[in-house]
């Protein structure tokens, strides 16, 4: 398999040009029933199995679980910084050196579902809550030097949300044939 495809199961994410309410609100609704469908994927697997990787010198599914938790941690901060404060500049971090420390490679994934399912359901009542203006903040991510709009970044963790859940069902699938 290519492994292009490997990495983006769902496609490498693009900032969409036309927005309107009813794809918003769609991709808020992919937000808010992520947590469920990552738990109906990892709950009862064994130890062996949320070792299996997605593919080559990729993530494992345990590893994928406390990604998703992490980023979407720093999102919702970003969310309330750029909700509160004029363009501020948002503090990046290094996901794939977080992903190999020892909370993420050993710590039960449903400690990681626990904070996705509280924060999804807070997350979600701000979302539903922006105004157009609030849609239209920024923040600056100093990485790429550049302002993202909050309504691209709803987009953005939309496909997230989708690219790792692929990611961890392509695991699965292929039942560790990626580990050798």
């Amino acid at each position: 398999m290519e492994l292009e495809l490997l990495k983006y199961p769902t496609g490498k994410f693009t900032i969409p040009q036309d927005y309107d309410t009813m794809i918003i609100n769609g991709w808020i609704r992919n937000i808010a029933g992520f947590p469920d469908r990552l738990s109906a994927e990892v709950i009862g697997l064994s130890d062996k199995q949320l070792g299996w990787k997605y593919r080559p010198d990729g993530w494992n599914v345990r590893q994928v679980v406390h990604h998703c938790a992490d980023s979407h941690m720093n999102a919702f901060i970003r969310f309330k910084l750029a909700l509160t404060e004029d363009s501020p500049v948002i503090k990046p971090y290094f996901e794939n050196l977080v992903a190999e420390l020892p909370d993420s490679l050993e710590s039960q994934v449903e400690w990681s579902l626990d904070i996705l399912s509280g924060l999804h359901k807070r997350w979600i009542v701000l979302l539903k809550n922006m105004s157009e203006a609030d849609l239209a903040r920024t923040y600056i991510h100093p990485e790429y030097n550049k302002h993202f709009e909050l309504r691209g970044v709803v987009a953005l963790y939309s496909w997230h949300c989708s690219h790792h859940l692929a990611h961890v069902r392509q695991a699965l699938e292929h039942q560790g044939a990626f580990n050798r």
